[in-house]
């Protein structure tokens, strides 16, 4: 066994130091289970890998509450092991989707800003029974220090029963003093969330725990495995450069600071390329308050143009990761990582003006977006926080390739198969072909830009003939839809595999 008793700094913790597969022996059928992890960051792994192998001989499931996507060795290897029977409220891995879209697993995609006090609340079957947070010590109060995320961790350790903690000698001790914990009262106690900038720090550096509240504590010494980001190609360039264009002109009219206000950016490989693309923008000084800090971010640190980030998980690709562990104690610096009902917090981000960007599946020609279901019925990953800095933002943005699938997709359609934020909260559309700002415009006029300005041309005929037609067929309704042809567009694709009429 890996010997942590040096990261154990509470003596009295020792005897609680057990192997994965005893720490996993506790764990019962239906169980809810918390564990930490935002994207394939600060995720357990030992205990899990020892469920699993447990599930196989003595079959049975539980359920499984992260605080995003975590990685393979977690619901990967339940789900593999037919160990999970409900997921939220966010995944990326391929065994999970699957699952969840042949009915095997029941899954519960939810705002990421609303789990943690839905959980003490009680309102999602029950209290967490088990908490599994990954550490990379534990203070000599007996005092949880958080690895490359937070999510939920803190408030699932608060109310669990049993907490479980894995100290991983492959997460770099100088990650302490880089987290800032604070777990809000719950309504009807709840007061205001003291944070007036995104570099303010309001609580502390480990999650409250004690001896007495930790049940057992597991070596571990498998590293984050995280994903590749997709090269940066024409159309992310092009879509960078857009939005910096349409910034420029927002700063010109006076409605934005040469500073720019607090930068939001979802996760996955167009968001980091997009803030990859601001190393070559004119703007410096900024600030990110976001979920995720990916490899885009570390690179506006390293150009000096990025003074803080404030996030909750640290997701840089695998070659990113490197590069942040030697850089670890110049990157803390300008980092802080928060419990996710704070980074995505609503308050928050309509108090600090966040410019959000979000990344769609597809946007339809009235402004709704889709971003978590294929053709509507297969879902994608999740909404993630999109929801919590859409509705909330002081600007939102978001980004898609006007094509998928060599082409025989439009991300722009009539009508969205699946939508998860609607027109009302949607200000700004960019694909690599323009920038459509449809801030004050009525459906029909939002229709006509979004066609003009982002629609591939493949496709810009086809949408124009669509919104004519229903203007006239419906008397030029306010929004004028031809509801037997909407969803045609998708169903033409299942049927030919594309959305061009042949």
């Amino acid at each position: 066994m890996i010997d942590i008793r040096d990261r154990v700094r509470c003596k009295e913790l020792h005897a609680k130091i057990v192997s994965a597969e005893e720490a996993a022996a506790i764990i019962k059928p239906g169980m809810n289970i918390g564990t930490s992890g935002f994207t394939p960051a600060g995720y357990p792994k030992a205990v899990p890998l020892a469920l699993a192998e447990r599930m196989k001989n003595e079959p049975f499931k539980i359920n499984l509450w992260t605080g995003a996507s975590v990685g393979g060795e977690l619901d990967g290897a339940l789900a593999q092991a037919d160990g999970i029977h409900k997921r939220m409220p966010y995944q990326t891995n391929d065994a999970i989707r699957k699952a969840l879209n042949s009915g095997k697993i029941e899954y519960f995609d939810l705002h990421l800003s609303h789990v943690a006090q839905m959980t003490r609340y009680g309102f999602l079957g029950g209290k967490v029974d088990v908490a599994i947070i990954e550490a990379c010590a534990i203070t000599e109060e007996g005092h949880i220090v958080p690895t490359t995320s937070l999510g939920n961790s803190a408030s699932f350790v608060q109310s669990a029963d049993i907490v479980i903690v894995e100290v991983n000698t492959s997460q770099p001790l100088e990650l302490e003093g880089m987290h800032d914990v604070y777990v809000p009262l719950d309504p009807p106690n709840r007061g205001p969330i003291p944070i007036v900038k995104a570099d303010d720090r309001i609580g502390t550096p480990y999650i409250e725990a004690g001896p007495g509240k930790i049940t057992y504590i597991v070596a571990c010494d498998l590293p984050d495995v995280t994903r590749p980001l997709a090269a940066i190609d024409d159309d992310a360039k092009a879509m960078s450069a857009h939005l910096t264009d349409f910034l420029n002109n927002e700063i010109k009219n006076g409605r934005m600071p040469k500073k720019l206000l607090p930068l939001q950016s979802g996760v996955g490989s167009v968001a980091n390329a997009v803030m990859a693309g601001m190393v070559e923008s004119p703007y410096s000084g900024l600030q990110c308050f976001t979920e995720v800090i990916q490899d885009g971010m570390f690179d506006l640190i390293d150009a000096g143009k990025l003074d803080f980030a404030s996030g909750t998980s640290l997701t840089p690709s695998p070659d990113g990761l490197k590069r942040m562990y030697a850089n670890l104690k110049e990157y803390r610096k300008k980092i802080v990582l928060r419990p996710q009902e704070i980074s995505n917090s609503p308050e928050l981000a309509r108090r600090l003006g966040v410019i959000a960007m979000n990344t769609a599946i597809e946007v339809d020609i009235f402004a709704h977006v889709n971003s978590t279901h294929i053709m509507g019925t297969k879902m994608m990953n999740g909404i993630g926080g999109s929801g919590d800095f859409a509705r909330n933002g002081y600007l939102t943005i978001f980004f898609t390739n006007s094509v998928a699938k060599n082409g025989d997709i439009s991300s722009i359609v009539p009508m969205c198969s699946h939508i998860d934020h609607t027109e009302h909260d949607i200000d700004v559309i960019i694909t690599e072909r323009g920038v459509a700002d449809v801030r004050g415009l009525s459906p029909r006029e939002r229709a006509r830009v979004i066609i003009d300005k982002c629609a591939h041309p493949d496709y810009k005929p086809m949408l124009l003939d669509y919104l004519e037609r229903a203007e006239k067929t419906t008397g030029f309704a306010h929004t004028p839809h031809l509801l037997d042809e909407a969803l045609s567009w998708h169903t033409r694709f299942i049927k030919t595999g594309t959305m061009k009429v042949k």
